[in-house]
């Protein structure tokens, strides 16, 4: 129980670590997307959405896998002792991000014309396209960087980064736009962006790179380290690509089904935007249980493996089943308050994109984890060629004839039964599964707070500003005494979260304040 409470307060730090960066970021890159979106109006915004679109796909064929063999070696090294191996893995990974990157932006550069003209039938917007490249190599210093954070669990240097990018890429933005350069200056602050952040990256790489005791034999074995990465990453490498390509494959089909029209596409950047917001407690968790399984051997640490896969499910459900069921509920005053009243139809895409995080209840954020963290990288594969197979052909049939409802619907569906297949792997070859008891009370309680704000706010008329803090009470009226009253947690829960809160730092004070309250009402309830 020791080990397992060490990995749980390190990984509970650094999802605050990377939560306080995620915030910081997003708040940024959010209120200059409320500004791009307002100065570009949909159309132009829907252009800009499109450009970005190409440099995209074109380097979902960059990372192999590398990074998440990054990430599963340098954490499994260090918990092994094997530290003086840890800089061949860090410069293994980022010689072949930065080799793979430089040779897809020279490829999206010169096809750039060829997609504009006879893919996306617009040719204006070749040159942004070609601009855009630029960050696919860039992206894969971002990407490399990130994965050295991870393994190395140094999640405030990822903050760091993240909210570089933030501040660069929106103010640059933003100025281009206001002086009048239009979807052609939101790309090229998008893409100044991403650059400077994949240097402050590389910078940040080289710190902890010193601070690593030196190979015993004194020279770097890239060769050797690399064959051993690709070896574990080939097929994770294989769904990875067959994921994001699956993603890219429907945005790449809208601007097709909406030939003539860019309006109800800057609706969906719009929806995928906000959708954002629940990130915020959906990324930190999924991140840091990658380094967390990665620790863990399944014969000898058997009952941490179960405790954490199983604790690691509930808290994230506690966190983003109610942030998911508040977005649903709340779609259209919220992005009628920060958007204006031009995007009509983003407040439905909205709330329809928010279903998917409630799949978190299932273990859809800690499956993965699990999974590639244990080595199992073969069957991850498995579980993206059966969603590949169902997503393509019913996405193309979907988007075609639907839009944007057919892309949320393919998104919806096509994850599911890869979802239970893995849930059944799982529970044949480790002999344990969700806590579905947990998981449904969460469930419930998110979802009866939904539906009485709702409600609560169809009987009104306010301003919208008004109905999204109206709605926000309400909803949080309504979850407290739900989640306390459906024994959603339990008085051992609030010991297991006051125990990992103790490495948070500055906010473990008003972590336990909150805690040592909901544990005396739950006395007072006789729970």
């Amino acid at each position: 129980m020791s080990k397992t409470g060490d990995i749980a307060k390190v990984s509970a730090k650094g999802s605050i670590d990377l939560l306080w960066g995620l915030i910081v970021s997003t708040v940024i890159s959010a209120v200059g997307t409320i500004f791009i979106a307002r100065l570009l109006g949909s159309d132009e915004y829907g252009l800009y959405t499109v450009v970005l679109t190409v440099p995209t796909i074109i380097g979902i064929f960059r990372d192999w896998g590398v990074n998440s063999a990054m990430i599963k070696f340098t954490a499994q090294f260090r918990a092994e002792g094997r530290t003086d191996e840890i800089r061949s893995i860090f410069l293994t990974g980022l010689l072949f991000e930065v080799a793979v990157g430089l040779v897809l932006s020279i490829v999206s550069f010169f096809i750039a014309d060829f997609l504009a003209i006879s893919v996306l039938n617009r040719p204006t917007i070749a040159p942004l396209i070609q601009i855009a490249s630029l960050s696919i190599l860039a992206s894969g210093l971002i990407n490399a960087a990130t994965a050295v954070f991870t393994g190395y669990e140094r999640m405030k240097l990822n903050s760091i980064m993240l909210i570089s990018q933030s501040i660069i890429k929106t103010a640059t933005i933003i100025g281009l736009v206001i002086v009048g350069l239009a979807s052609t200056g939101a790309t090229i602050g998008y893409t100044a962006g991403i650059i400077i952040a994949g240097l402050i990256g590389l910078a940040l790489i080289r710190v902890i790179y010193m601070q690593l005791p030196k190979p015993f034999s004194n020279k770097q074995e890239i060769k050797a380290y690399l064959s051993v990465m690709l070896m574990y990453c080939l097929p994770l490498s294989i769904g990875t690509i067959i994921t994001a390509l699956l993603t890219q494959f429907y945005a790449f089909l809208l601007p097709i089904y909406y030939s003539a029209d860019n309006v109800q596409i800057g609706n969906y950047g719009v929806a995928i935007n906000f959708v954002v917001l629940i990130t915020f407690f959906a990324q930190p968790v999924a991140t840091m249980m990658f380094p967390a399984f990665s620790k863990l051997d399944a014969q000898k640490d058997k009952e941490s493996l179960r405790n954490i896969f199983r604790y690691s499910i509930k808290y994230a459900s506690l966190l983003v089943l109610p942030a998911a069921a508040l977005v649903i509920c709340l779609s259209e005053p919220a992005v009628e308050t920060l958007f204006g009243t031009s995007y009509l139809t983003a407040p439905l895409y909205l709330a329809l994109f928010a279903i998917q995080y409630l799949y978190t209840a299932l273990g859809n954020l800690t499956i993965g984890g699990f999974l590639n963290g244990q080595g199992r990288t073969n069957f991850t594969l498995k579980m993206n060629l059966l969603t590949g197979a169902i997503g393509f052909p019913l996405g193309y049939l979907l988007i075609m004839n639907y839009g944007v409802l057919g892309l949320i619907a393919i998104t919806l569906v096509a994850s599911i039964p890869s979802l239970l297949m893995a849930l059944g792997y799982i529970k044949k070859s480790y002999g344990f599964t969700v806590d579905w008891g947990a998981s449904a009370k969460i469930l419930f309680s998110a979802l009866l707070s939904a539906a009485v704000t709702y409600f609560a706010l169809s009987m009104v008329n306010f301003a919208a500003f008004i109905e999204l803090l109206l709605g926000v009470c309400i909803f949080a009226a309504v979850l407290a005494p739900s989640i306390l009253l459906s024994g959603s947690i339990s008085r051992s829960d609030i010991a297991n979260l006051r125990f990992m809160a103790g490495s948070t730092g500055a906010l473990s004070g008003i972590i336990n304040k909150l805690l040592n309250c909901i544990d005396r009402i739950m006395i007072a309830l006789g729970r």
